[in-house]
């Protein structure tokens, strides 16, 4: 049974959204370390499953996928998750949509709509309402390395709808994240940044963290953007604090306020509404070319 494109992408970013609860309950406190686990233990299971070598001139894409959709992602966002409030952080990585939006004229040639831009816009404000604490103090650092995180993964999403792949989705992950954790291993035993050991809620935590929290959801979120394009999965990436949250509300006993409540009811409106305009998201870029009735007038 094949999963539609968008519901594999949904099903993605609200995986994605039990990593800050996992993180803050059963993990040790080593960002890097924990980056570069999250990345090597996602992707060899994937990469035994796949079987495959990419072909020699794809290697340079790889590269340059694999640090944006995981390196660069996964280190900026542990850096944003330990200098800022979750919520400012969550906050910031609802941006991701907007920033893949804005990316479909340089990367592929095609001018977001009003509409769309304003779907996007309506769900990052909703999300703001939801997560963003009054009062909270932002981190200049912080910011900088939330915004890279959205933009990285933005950008790398982006790319692979415009490259396409060079055979399976599986193995196109797989190396993605091979790539990313040699990496962050290389940079995590640079800074030291290793657990002098671990107990087993930490073995346990990190393996969830690599086979639920990353392969799964990395792989369909792929297949999303493969089989639908990155304007048509875009919105799904504010499921991912929606998730957060609402695991707050369950296992924390934060009690959302009236005033989160309408943000929730604008996320989900933003998204259907999004998809709604979805068909009709993008223009072509350039008009350039003659029509076959132009040509041969031009013959005549």
């Amino acid at each position: 049974m094949t999963i539609p494109p968008k519901a594999a992408a949904a099903t993605a970013t609200m995986l994605w959204g039990f990593t800050y609860i996992l993180t803050t309950t059963m993990l040790p406190p080593n960002p890097w370390f924990i980056a570069a686990v999250r990345a090597l233990f996602g992707g060899l299971p994937l990469l035994l499953l796949a079987r495959d070598l990419p072909p020699k001139a794809w290697w340079g894409k790889l590269i340059v996928l694999g640090t944006l959709n995981n390196g660069l992602f996964f280190g900026l966002l542990f850096i944003a998750a330990i200098r800022l409030p979750g919520g400012v952080a969550a906050t910031f990585q609802a941006l991701g949509p907007l920033f893949m939006v804005l990316l479909a004229l340089p990367v592929l040639g095609a001018i977001p709509s009003k509409a769309k831009l304003l779907a996007v816009v309506a769900g990052a404000v909703g999300v703001a309402m939801v997560v963003l604490k009054g009062g909270a103090e932002l981190d200049f650092i912080g910011i900088l390395a939330a915004l890279g995180a959205a933009l990285s993964v933005a950008l790398g999403g982006t790319l692979i709808h415009k490259w396409g792949r060079p055979s399976s989705i599986m193995s196109l992950t797989a190396w993605q994240m091979i790539i990313a954790g040699a990496e962050l291993s290389i940079v995590a035993l640079v800074l030291g940044d290793i657990p002098e050991s671990l107990v087993m809620t930490n073995v346990l935590g990190l393996g969830i963290l690599a086979l639920v929290i990353t392969a799964l959801p990395f792989y369909l979120w792929f297949t999303g953007i493969h089989g639908a394009g990155p304007s048509a999965v875009a919105p799904m990436m504010l499921l991912t604090p929606i998730t957060a949250f609402v695991l707050d509300a369950v296992f924390r006993g934060a009690v959302p306020s009236p005033l989160q409540a309408v943000g929730v009811a604008i996320v989900i409106g933003s998204l259907f509404y999004g998809q709604h305009v979805d068909r009709k998201a993008f223009r072509p870029a350039h008009h350039h070319a003659p029509s076959e009735r132009q040509k041969s007038q031009g013959n005549a």
